[in-house]
């Protein structure tokens, strides 16, 4: 047995022969049930456009009013790029550095490496980077926590609704829009195959 094309289980370690499921089967490990593989159809086509409506929706999604206040005569609109100065000007260095990280830069390198990855796939380009950002966008996929956000929003608007007018703006729709496509971008991303396709590529 050729040891060099054994896979090893994410989770128990298990040395197993690289099988290949057909788009709609599942693929586990027998000793722990992970689940190795799950085929998407059509993953680089669905990734590379999902990848430019996220690009799209993120900058509206950003500097665009996502909830209006209005309290006392007064109207304040907010944005994410606002929460994070107030946060900045309130001295929580670390909360502030959180939420910019998780909310603005993560996603958007997400989305940016994603693009990057299913356009040179897509189009059969070789890039000696593909690697690189494919390893990098797996890390990042962790930290992008676009729904922790969103929670919070919700939870903002519940508490302020009894003490003042509130008014969504087109940001918070385009933000929707963005978590949306991002979970989507989520699962249509097949990890194997593209790692298939680079190794293809490199050779």
């Amino acid at each position: 047995m050729n040891q060099t094309n054994l896979t090893a289980c994410p989770e128990c370690d298990l040395l197993l022969n690289p099988g290949a499921p057909v788009v709609g089967d599942k693929a586990h490990c027998p000793r722990c049930g992970y689940l190795l593989q799950r085929p998407r159809k059509q993953s680089i086509e669905r990734t590379f456009a999902l990848s430019i409506a996220g690009l799209i929706l993120i900058f509206p999604a950003n500097l665009m009013p996502l909830v209006g206040i209005k309290m006392f005569g007064n109207t304040k609109d907010g944005t994410l790029w606002s929460g994070v100065a107030a946060l900045f000007e309130e001295q929580l260095w670390g909360v502030a550095v959180l939420v910019f990280l998780s909310s603005i830069i993560f996603p958007l390198l997400n989305i940016v490496l994603s693009l990057l990855i299913s356009a040179h796939l897509y189009f059969n380009q070789p890039n000696r980077h593909l690697a690189h950002w494919m390893r990098w966008l797996q890390h990042l996929d962790e930290w992008a926590m676009l729904e922790v956000y969103m929670l919070g929003i919700i939870v903002a608007c519940v508490k302020l609704s009894s003490t003042s007018e509130l008014k969504f703006g087109f940001g918070l729709y385009a933000f929707v829009a963005l978590l949306i496509v991002t979970g989507m971008l989520t699962s249509s991303l097949d990890k194997v195959l593209f790692w298939r396709q680079i190794g293809q590529l490199r050779k």
